[in-house]
């Protein structure tokens, strides 16, 4: 049973881990140095848990010790009991769930497991940590067999990333690519899929209507604001688009990876 603890200090040192959580480049720098994240919110956190990552603390208002009870009748970690007006004063914002947990980050896939799926989506240095997670939301819910991420692209782990996700990011297999790029997924008998506003781009229906369930699709989403990179256009097999209206020429990048997974679903 988890020992529970009741506080009334911000400035309890016990509760570091939830320090600042709105202070993006410091949350970086304790996340990494400490080796952790943050789920919030009861459902991702019983999601982390029972996906077998292990936390180290909870920080809970007490309207959610009952709902929480039957996880922390197996945990053997402290939880810190607190007023939402204590939690906005600890993390920096309004904790309008009133559940945190610090749970332990480690490494589950390698980007050889990923590739083991045959649609997969493949994202170029996303900088916005929800359009990360949205997109991992996406391609799960719609039966997608995993995510790569190129270095540059936000932190899948990070809380906001893990929030939007509502704990896909648990489930989903999800690499980062390393200094081979997209070599492997050529490497492996994947069509490199490019999602861009080009002259010579498909429409998504005409693509979508020749490919067959058991075809290995890369889905290739570029970054916020330039999108695809001048390399991974290269490297592309075929590129879609779209088709849109109303003058509106382009989909944020996360509608637009959620449409494509479902048009181009196993």
């Amino acid at each position: 049973m988890a020992e529970l603890i009741e506080l009334d200090d911000p400035a309890d040192e016990r509760v570091r881990d939830y320090l600042a959580l709105r202070e993006t480049t410091l949350r970086h720098s304790l996340e990494a140095a400490e080796g952790i994240f943050i789920a919030e919110g009861p459902l991702v956190i019983r999601r982390a848990i029972e996906a077998g990552y292990r936390p180290r603390s909870l920080l809970l208002a007490p309207r959610y010790l009952d709902e929480l009870g039957d996880l922390l009748d197996g945990l053997d970690v402290p939880v810190y009991v607190v007023s939402t007006r204590l939690a906005e004063r600890i993390t920096g914002f309004h904790v309008h769930r009133g559940a945190l947990a610090s749970v332990e980050r480690h490494t589950r896939h390698r980007v050889e497991d990923v590739l083991a799926g045959n649609r997969l989506v493949v994202a170029e240095d996303l900088v916005d940590h929800t359009n990360v997670g949205a997109i991992l939301r996406s391609a799960a819910g719609l039966g997608w067999d995993g995510v790569l991420l190129a270095p540059g692209s936000a932190d899948p782990l990070y809380r906001r990333s893990v929030k939007t996700s509502m704990g896909a990011v648990f489930s989903l297999p999800w690499a980062r690519l390393d200094e081979r790029g997209l070599a492997p997924l050529q490497e492996a008998g994947f069509t490199l899929v490019a999602m861009a506003l080009r002259d010579d781009a498909v429409t998504l229906d005409e693509y979508a209507a020749g490919v067959g369930p058991d075809d290995r699709i890369a889905l290739l989403m570029g970054t916020e604001g330039a999108g695809l990179s001048d390399e991974w256009l290269a490297a592309a097999d075929v590129v879609v688009t779209i088709p849109m209206g109303h003058g509106i020429d382009s989909l944020n990048v996360a509608a637009a990876t959620a449409v494509a997974c479902y048009a181009l679903r196993p």
